[in-house]
């Protein structure tokens, strides 16, 4: 038997070929990214955090590790580790780094903290401070932005946030006292109730005052009432009611 006449003809499935090169570069362009927004992000704190003064290793070490990227509009990935703030929807914007380091710093977290936070937002805020203390209780009164941060900070594997959606301003009274209140956005005067739900010696890091004219005030509660600390002019969104007017 011979098999001179014998062609066997090989058809290739271009189709199937385009989708496998197309998936390779995919997979190289993710690892790229991946690595662009690793140096991007130890450029951020090198540049914007230890060289302003942030000196506590357990802030640098959560800016560092929490992908701050995962956290705003795709649109805006690149942008992320930049020193301004940006925004996430709603007219609502994540903090500048510094910002968030700052106010985190201010805390003078040990690790076994309950913190309750006011103004989730995207979650980045909650993310940091999950990285450094036991628990944090957070607040956020636009529900898709609410519900949002908290899919996120599951899909990223944080197990000891707990997201609740309604009026900062009233605090969390169900999980008080907390030992630190982080506010992320700014009333005209300091919420009484959140005062309440301080423990003793407890600290509170909040933005006060009107549009344009806002201070970064610093609060520790003691027996014998509050003692206050302005720290720096800062530039917050408002915090607002249900019914959408500010505090």
């Amino acid at each position: 038997m011979t098999f001179h006449n014998l062609k066997i003809r090989i058809r290739p499935n271009f189709k199937v070929l385009i989708l496998f090169v197309l998936f390779l570069q995919s997979c190289q362009q993710s690892k790229t990214n991946a690595e662009d927004f690793t140096s991007k992000r130890e450029a951020m704190v090198t540049n914007q955090i230890t060289h302003r003064g942030i000196s506590d290793p357990k802030v640098i070490r959560a800016m560092r590790k929490v992908e701050r990227h995962l956290f705003v509009p795709e649109k805006y990935w690149f942008e992320a580790y930049e020193d301004y703030p940006l925004p996430i929807g709603f007219g609502q914007t994540i903090s500048q780094p510094y910002i968030v380091a700052l106010m985190t710093e201010s805390l003078e977290l040990k690790g076994s903290e309950k913190i309750l936070e006011i103004g989730t937002g995207s979650g980045y805020q909650a993310a940091i401070l999950a990285e450094i203390c036991d628990s944090v209780f957070t607040i956020e009164i636009v529900a898709e932005l609410g519900y949002n941060a908290e899919m996120a900070l599951k899909r990223l594997g944080y197990r000891n946030i707990q997201v609740k959606i309604g009026d900062g301003y009233q605090g969390c009274k169900e999980h008080a006292p907390f030992d630190a209140i982080i506010v992320t956005c700014a009333p005209t005067h300091i919420p009484p109730e959140l005062v309440r739900q301080m423990k003793v010696n407890g600290k509170m890091i909040i933005p006060v005052g009107e549009s344009g004219t806002q201070e970064l005030v610093l609060l520790i509660k003691t027996r014998s009432g509050l003692n206050a600390k302005s720290v720096i002019p800062v530039r917050f969104v408002p915090m607002m009611r249900q019914n959408g007017k500010a505090y």
